[in-house]
């Protein structure tokens, strides 16, 4: 089996990529992988280096939106699962432009080459962000897109067309919404990274408005498996949730993160809310789970203390990473 891994040099899509040709994702046929990726700012070849040399991987870099290179990458591939996009919610506020080509754009330039070519599954990674804010309770596949972000709009857009082609072509799309990942070699603009490393380095960490807002937590491992499930079993024009099941303050979550780095609440710094802040996100994976047989595995306690002690041990990887963003 060959599968085409869009932006598979990010955080999540190269955790999968390592995982898929190291067997250690559920059911995994003898696959070979080609990574398509333009290496902008959070793309990252380091990331791919322990498989580099494995023989069934391939590197081609490039961009969605490029329609005669996707025209030229995408057929003799049995599957895509599509990664690529722009992702930070503060870039989106600054500058919507790059989100909507990408995300939108650049998925609509990927289902016409995957209609064109017969490709098999189309593996659409989405965001649990797409519903916007939620008081009480978890939402449902079947829930409305309300998105309140420039980001979480794009992401909903090409969440539509992706359903879409499924449904006016007949492209074998299945659609998968996640809730925050983290682990390691997640860019360390996320929170998560953004603070272990800050305070590896002694600085200050930034904290939005009250530190009330809710996030459930998941860990990259238990994302990548949720996704191969998806892509083996999951229904043609199905949506499914794969979430980690700790939900947290972003308060709660500085505490646990200044313990486990040695410092206290007097390096946090309490900040301007960001516009349309989404109160809580929360997503029900019932349906995954009956399914797909999807339970994340991993304890966020657990979770949480390996990807601190990764970006302890791998601060050749991170520091030059913050040093080019503080130099942009």
């Amino acid at each position: 089996m060959r599968i085409l891994i869009t932006g598979g040099a990010g955080f999540i899509g190269s955790a999968y990529t390592r995982a898929l040709l190291a067997g250690d994702l559920p059911g995994t046929p003898a696959a070979a992988v080609t990574v398509l990726d333009n290496l902008s700012y959070s793309g990252n070849q380091a990331n791919l280096a322990s498989i580099a040399d494995h023989p069934g991987y391939t590197f081609v870099h490039g961009d969605i939106c490029d329609v005669d290179l996707v025209d030229q990458v995408v057929p003799g591939h049995d599957a895509i699962v599509h990664f690529a996009a722009e992702s930070h919610v503060d870039r989106s506020i600054a500058s919507a432009a790059p989100f909507v080509t990408s995300n939108v754009l650049g998925t609509q330039v990927l289902l016409e080459a995957a209609r064109r070519s017969g490709t098999g599954r189309f593996v659409h990674v989405s965001t649990d962000e797409v519903y916007g804010s939620i008081e009480r309770g978890s939402w449902a596949e079947d829930s409305p897109l309300a998105p309140n972000s420039p980001y979480s709009a794009s992401k909903a857009g090409s969440d539509l067309l992706a359903l879409a082609f499924h449904r006016t072509h007949g492209v074998d799309v299945v659609v998968t919404r996640c809730s925050n990942n983290y682990g390691p070699y997640q860019f360390p603009e996320k929170v998560i990274p953004l603070f272990v490393t800050n305070l590896m380095l002694g600085r200050h960490v930034p904290l939005y408005g009250d530190g009330g807002n809710v996030r459930d937590w998941l860990h990259v491992s238990d994302h990548c498996r949720g996704i191969q499930l998806a892509l083996q079993a999951g229904r043609p024009g199905e949506i499914y949730h794969i979430g980690g099941g700790t939900e947290l303050t972003n308060k709660e979550l500085t505490s646990l993160l200044l313990g486990a780095c040695g410092a206290d609440w007097s390096v946090v710094d309490y900040v301007t809310d960001r516009k349309g802040h989404d109160r809580r996100y929360s997503l029900d994976c019932g349906k995954a789970e009956a399914e797909l047989g999807y339970r994340a595995r991993v304890p966020f306690d657990e979770g949480l203390a390996s990807t601190v002690d990764w970006y302890r041990a791998n601060r050749d990887w991170w520091e030059p990473l913050k040093a080019r963003a503080a130099g942009a």
